[in-house]
């Protein structure tokens, strides 16, 4: 029997030695986010997820980039989809949520409440987070204004996850970079936002633990 088993183990270790080392999975970094992550008005190809993922990729890192954009989506509707999106089993995820809260006056209070708890179910899974903010429109009034961009930093402190502060830094309000409605980016637009947020992407998938 000793002799048997020596050879079923030799024979295994020169199965793996010809398999080579299995290789292992890539990364996969859930975008839970609105239009701004759906791609809304873009062609195909060019939403942030896709020319992310592109960039990640030139950077000869193996990692996925799952697009969880649903055009219109508050934070509450983010909460409510968060397990049907947990269901692609994402290692990572970048949180971009609250801008329609802004854009509908709804409570900066409230979307606090909603992110927080979108944050504490995904590291709950151990599901790494970035936490992407967003700033209200200039007609809500200052008051309104300091209160919504506030939520961000609070969260980022209070979870203890990276935070990239304004999702359109760099790209808001400047028409060569935004399509007709002055909201949403256009392709040139989007691709200085994934090449800006990208070092912080990295940085998010070379956290250990």
């Amino acid at each position: 029997m000793p002799k048997i088993v020596n050879v079923l183990k030799a024979a295994l270790a020169a199965l793996c030695l010809f398999l080579g080392p299995a290789e292992a999975a890539p990364a996969r970094v859930l975008m839970l986010g609105d239009s701004l992550t759906a791609g809304f008005g873009l062609p195909p190809g060019e939403s942030l997820p896709t020319q992310l993922q592109a960039v990640m990729n030139g950077q000869g890192l193996d990692v996925l980039i799952l697009n969880g954009g649903v055009s219109g989506d508050t934070t509450a509707g983010g909460l409510a989809r968060l397990e049907w999106a947990l269901a692609d089993n994402p290692t990572h995820a970048l949180v971009g949520l609250g801008a329609n809260d802004a854009l509908r006056g709804l409570s900066p209070e409230k979307a606090y409440e909603n992110l927080d708890a979108i944050v504490a179910k995904l590291k709950a899974k151990g599901v790494k987070v970035l936490l992407l903010g967003m700033q209200a429109p200039p007609n809500l009034g200052r008051d309104y204004g300091e209160r919504f961009a506030g939520i961000y930093p609070k969260l980022a402190e209070k979870h203890r996850v990276p935070l990239y502060p304004f999702l359109l830094d760099g790209v808001a309000a400047d028409p060569r970079l935004n399509q007709a409605d002055g909201i949403h980016p256009n392709a040139a637009g989007v691709r200085i936002i994934a090449g800006r947020i990208a070092p912080l992407v990295k940085r998010l998938l070379e956290t250990p633990g």
